[in-house]
């Protein structure tokens, strides 16, 4: 799931993560404009071959898609039904049309290929390395008062408690099932007081877990980022080199692509 390390040796893992984030950035931009089945196709062939390359096992990759994915089956269904076409079939006073499908397939495409680039990003980078590249990334903004190395370790430990919360949110559904509790039964507003005993047990065990972090970032005399000091320095590397010129030409030919479409 999105935020979760898997430790490797494969060639995304030797990556700079500056590289990472800047190239999988480059890819999300590139998969917004993308338009065409032939460019779609080449985004595909290049996120199914960096699976690969990660080494990380692809059912855990697409595992990450799951917790999304009734979003990605709602879009599908609204663009089924929200453009003016050919129809196909009439569901009441909705009609589904051949060019709703063609948009609601390639959105929804779009949508896991977005998911699984990030989720590949932090499957290949640990969260120290995550904090580390956006840190250098963003210390340019220190110069107008950014806090650049307060906010890539906010946003570092955000990623890094999802799989947390997502987990401790399981185990509560499951408590409170085991409890003969109803989450299926009944109205809306039925269905959203069942939530309660989930979201108060959930906000408390995040509040205690914030306060645990807290107390070990004290214990372990951390003050902030000045003055700070990097055990382990980033460097490009060939490889890197290598990495961001790929990237350019994936991004250059599914441009071309999409232009010509």
């Amino acid at each position: 799931m999105l935020g979760q390390f898997f430790p490797g040796q494969s060639i995304l893992h030797r990556l700079d993560p500056r590289t990472k984030i800047i190239s999988v950035f480059a890819l999300l931009i590139v998969i917004f404009a993308a338009q065409g089945w032939a460019a779609y196709l080449a985004l595909t062939v290049l996120t199914t071959g960096l699976i690969f390359l990660s080494k990380v096992p692809p059912l855990t990759v697409l595992k990450s898609v799951k917790p999304l994915s009734w979003i990605i089956l709602f879009t599908l269904l609204i663009h089924f039904v929200s453009h003016d076409g050919e129809v196909l079939a009439k569901v009441y006073v909705f009609k589904v049309t051949t060019e709703g499908i063609i948009y609601g397939v390639q959105i929804s495409l779009r949508l896991v290929l977005l998911i699984v680039l990030s989720s590949l990003l932090t499957f290949t980078t640990s969260p120290l390395q995550l904090t580390d590249a956006t840190e250098k990334l963003l210390s340019p903004l220190k110069k107008f008062g950014v806090p650049s190395h307060e906010l890539a370790m906010m946003m570092t430990i955000a990623i890094r408690f999802v799989p947390t919360l997502i987990e401790e949110t399981d185990k509560i559904i499951k408590a409170q099932k085991s409890r003969g509790l109803d989450f299926e039964s009944g109205g809306f507003v039925k269905k959203l007081r069942a939530m309660v005993p989930i979201l108060v047990p959930l906000f408390l065990s995040s509040f205690r877990r914030a306060d645990d972090l807290a107390m070990a970032m004290e214990a372990r005399c951390y003050r902030g980022g000045e003055g700070r000091t990097h055990m382990k320095q980033l460097r490009l590397t060939n490889l890197d080199y290598g990495a961001a010129a790929f990237v350019i030409a994936i991004c250059a030919a599914v441009g071309g692509l999409s232009y010509a479409a």
